[in-house]
């Protein structure tokens, strides 16, 4: 269910230049190599996957390459075709109401993008479509770091959670050829999350909702509280299914927007505290 794939390769250069050269042009020299592959999806069925990929630091082999038949996912040999290994260091996956759900994932290659001598292989990670409207997940918000998330964030009209894992050069002396060599360093996470403010507006639902009053104590609480991003079913869309994930977090942004004659909204940034834990994939209600 891709949408776009783009590699980028870009060279790193160093001075050349010695006593000897006349005048004062530069003459740079190739001192590396490295490449990077950002993908777009319609389809987030594979999000705990992605997750426990990039949590476990898991390395990757990608394929670039021409396809055609069944849905474009047959490779076929092409003049341009590269593989490589590489490490998926940054996703983000976007629920927004009312509009299917996507991801955006980006690789860092470790060393050598090869060229294939002979057919391809693949695996493609999603095989089921019947997970992509935003309106059937939400977050969830506790009081507190120690009890269980119960509030829905009420009014919300979309949720992203975004995971990078921070890479660092290692490429040595030693290495072989002159391409980049990556390794992890720290794992990162955090929440994004725009709702309406609605001045009156009670939630209706067996599950009270958290309001823009609890989002500015909790701001200014400076302290973690645990989260759960679920889907949804029942009154309102409100009522807690499988958790997707979950873990602990602190409110480090919140703005809030009041245009002349339009409904009011806040925009909410939540950075996550320590490790997070990665529940089941969940189907359609």
């Amino acid at each position: 269910m891709a949408t776009s794939c783009t590699i980028n390769q870009s060279t790193n250069t160093e001075s050349a230049n010695h006593k000897d050269i006349v005048g004062l042009a530069d003459v740079p020299t190739v001192n590396s190599k490295s490449w990077q592959v950002s993908v777009e999806s319609l389809d987030v069925t594979d999000m705990a996957a992605l997750l426990t990929a990039i949590k476990a630091c898991t390395k990757f082999t990608l394929l670039w390459d021409e396809t055609t038949v069944t849905d474009n996912q047959t490779p076929e040999q092409a003049a341009f075709a590269r593989t490589g290994s590489a490490y998926l260091n940054d996703v983000t996956f976007q629920f927004d109401d009312r509009t299917n759900a996507t991801k955006s994932l980006q690789f860092t290659g470790v060393g050598q993008l090869a060229t294939i001598s002979s057919a391809p292989a693949f695996e493609e990670i999603a095989v089921s479509t019947s997970f992509t409207k935003g309106q059937f997940v939400r977050l969830f918000l506790g009081s507190d770091n120690t009890s269980t998330p119960a509030k829905v964030i009420a009014f919300a009209k979309s949720l992203s959670f975004h995971c990078s894992l921070s890479l660092e050069d290692a490429t040595t002396k030693d290495t072989d050829g002159d391409w980049t060599v990556q390794e992890p360093v720290g794992l990162s996470f955090d929440i994004s999350t725009n709702a309406l403010v609605r001045s009156g507006d009670t939630v209706t639902s067996a599950v009270a909702g958290q309001t823009l009053s609890d989002l500015q104590s909790i701001y200014e609480s400076s302290s973690p509280v645990k989260f759960q991003i679920a889907n949804v079913s029942g009154s309102n869309n409100r009522t807690k299914g499988n958790v997707i994930v979950e873990g602990s977090v602190i409110v480090s942004a919140l703005n809030i927007s009041a245009a002349s004659k339009q409904t009011a909204t806040y925009d909410a940034t939540l950075t996550g505290v320590g490790e997070f834990t990665i529940g089941t994939t969940p189907s359609q209600s």
